[in-house]
């Protein structure tokens, strides 16, 4: 029985590390456009989706839904909202929210976005 004591612990630590790393949730968003001449606010909602992610953004009269991709340290989606199509990619910042940068299909700016916790 001692020997199951330390790996139940470090399987508990893990497990919690891994979790607090995990993007899924509900965040208030900010960013900038391409080009940074112009900015936006708005809720970002995250939820897995077996391998994959739900990212569902809330920007205005906007909705823009996506599937991402990642780990604990990183997060891509592919995203559209109507005939707009693009790419965003994000790293945890390692207290909770999440940072990146973001373009339409044929960009040829980025954006920035922040993720932060609700």
């Amino acid at each position: 029985m001692r020997a199951l004591s330390p790996a139940f612990a470090l399987a508990f630590v893990l497990s919690a590390t891994a979790a607090f790393a995990d993007p899924v949730g509900h965040y208030s968003v900010t960013g900038t456009n391409p080009g940074g001449k112009s900015t936006y606010s708005g809720e970002v909602v995250v939820e897995r989706t077996g391998d994959t992610y739900r990212v569902v953004w809330d920007i205005g009269n906007a909705r823009f839904v996506g599937t991402g991709i990642g780990n604990k340290d990183f997060i891509a989606v592919s995203y559209s909202s109507g005939n707009q199509t693009g790419l965003a990619l994000y790293s945890d910042d390692g207290n909770g929210a999440w940072a990146g940068v973001w373009t339409y299909a044929g960009g040829k700016q980025i954006g920035t976005e922040r993720w932060e916790p609700r």
